[in-house]
């Protein structure tokens, strides 16, 4: 088999949530899904990792600085904040908070709001915490307007609120707002309201100008926030393809640093050819022609599996559900759901669909009519699933180091001391799997059993010894690395790496 060859770029910056200034004139950013945050030089597009990933901060959603100097930092699923003196040491200022998002300094003080049903705005204060108000409908990034007060979007109700520091009564300012992710005032004071859709709204209201708004469109998919420059020049973040973009008054944009998958994790190949990955936040497809070399085909929250079967794609979300969805024409429909976060997908010559529940350690067949039957449960950790032409089942469990095949409910062992093997799919007689901490593509003979190496150095991530939390308050955190793996129509390979898709001819 040939060397693998990558369809994207890499992802200089997957995922990018938060932003703001520091005092060295760099744009840091906080990067939800890698755990890190990275600072970027404007001018020249370098990149720096100032925190890491793996340390006491998990999941950075947004950030602010102080006067000091200081970085204080949402950690969203697990509901912290912490500040980052100049010298990089930590302090844990709450853990209070539920999915605490939206952060900003004011002077030397401290405002944090919630990402949650009947959220609140509270400031923090040597440690104590206290409430401005709640009912937020998932509060998200706020900032302090020219008149002195607050103002914060509620995503679930399209509206916009502020509310003096010391507290009071909270006023509307705009409802009817599209898709309100982020509130930002230019240094004209000009309110600008970030859009979390496909199109990449910005709403223009001039509030000394009687409200009157205007829209602009920038096509930046999944706008997630936004800092100005000492010239007034706005820069945007994306929390569905990353990357740092300049978004002109007119919608022009000029990416600082390109766009690319947040993931990828599963992937598929229709029989056109057209690749397919599971991104988190979206669905998306190699194409050289977009932005970052990667288009978005639709915003689909928590994706992670996904597989073609004719002109219809079917998916799993991190929430729990298996969908159907038709790329022609937009239409999607729920096949199941409560599921306990499910993963690998496959689909059967009659339509059922066969999923891996890694965490309720099951293999499902969801059918025709969507009714859902355990093929085989008490397994360890299912992490991806294959079929053969006899419609025997295959699944990878990373945590058990091998791949098994279900005769009759029961998990039978066909390769054994593998290294957390997660990607799985078959190509005539044999199947491939991915070896994640090896960093090697594996081929299983299954007439024979014998194993042998494809490919070594490949670019995947081992999952972690100790997950971080995955689920808080009805929000995944940071996803475990999950390598897909598929066979396309012409005999290629493809299989995802952090921030690209490898192919490998036969």
């Amino acid at each position: 088999m040939s060397a693998g060859r990558r369809l994207t770029p890499p992802s200089g910056l997957p995922g990018s949530n938060g932003v703001s200034f520091g005092p060295d004139g760099r744009l840091y950013v906080a990067q939800f899904l890698a755990g890190q945050i990275s600072a970027v030089d404007l001018a020249s597009g370098d990149i720096e990792v100032v925190v890491p990933p793996g340390g006491p901060i998990e999941s950075p959603d947004d950030l602010a600085f102080g006067a000091d100097g200081s970085m204080y930092v949402t950690d969203l699923v697990p509901g912290r904040v912490w500040r980052r003196d100049p010298l990089g040491e930590y302090r844990l200022l709450s853990e209070e908070l539920r999915l605490p998002n939206g952060i900003t300094c004011v002077g030397d003080r401290l405002f944090v709001n919630e990402m949650n049903f009947d959220g609140r705005v509270v400031e923090l204060t040597g440690g104590e915490l206290r409430v401005l108000t709640g009912g937020l409908a998932m509060g998200n990034a706020m900032q302090l307007g020219p008149d002195g007060c607050l103002y914060y979007p509620h995503m679930l109700t399209g509206q916009v609120f502020r509310i003096p520091p010391d507290g009071g009564e909270p006023e509307l300012v705009a409802e009817d707002v599209h898709e309100p992710v982020a509130v930002r005032f230019d240094l004209d004071g000009t309110l600008l309201v970030l859009s979390r859709g496909e199109a990449g709204i910005v709403t223009r209201i001039d509030l000394a100008g009687g409200g009157a708004r205007s829209l602009v469109t920038s096509g930046v998919v999944g706008l997630d926030n936004a800092a100005f420059d000492a010239e007034n020049r706005m820069f945007v973040s994306s929390y569905a393809s990353g990357g740092i973009a300049e978004l002109h008054p007119d919608g022009r944009t000029r990416q600082v640093v390109d766009p690319g998958f947040d993931g990828p994790y599963g992937v598929t190949v229709d029989f056109g050819g057209r690749v397919y990955a599971g991104d988190h936040y979206r669905l998306a497809t190699p194409d050289a022609t977009a932005a970052g070399g990667v288009r978005t085909q639709a915003l689909m929250i928590f994706t992670h599996g996904v597989v073609a079967e004719g002109e219809l794609l079917h998916l799993t979300s991190q929430y729990g559900e298996v969908r159907t969805y038709n790329p022609a024409t937009g239409e999607s429909r729920s096949r199941a759901g409560g599921l306990a976060r499910p993963q690998g997908i496959a689909v059967r010559d009659d339509g059922a669909l066969v999923v891996a529940e890694t965490d309720a350690g099951r293999i499902l067949l969801i059918d025709a009519a969507d009714v859902v039957t355990v093929l085989a449960e008490n397994l360890t950790h299912p992490v991806d699933v294959a079929l053969d032409a006899s419609r025997h089942c295959y699944f990878s469990d990373d945590h058990d180091g091998a791949v098994y095949r279900i005769d009759d409910g029961e998990a039978v062992p066909i390769a054994t001391d593998l290294s957390a093997p997660q990607g799985l799919t078959i190509r005539g007689d044999e199947l491939f799997t991915i070896e994640t901490t090896h960093h090697r593509l594996r081929a299983i003979s299954l007439t024979t059993g014998e194993v042998r190496t494809e490919a070594e150095n490949l670019p995947t991530t081992a999952p972690e010894a100790t997950p971080r939390a995955l689920f808080s308050h009805g929000m995944p955190g940071t996803p475990l690395p999950f390598a897909g793996l598929t066979t396309a129509p012409d005999g290629s390979l493809h299989l995802t790496a952090p921030g690209t898709i490898l192919r490998f001819d036969p």
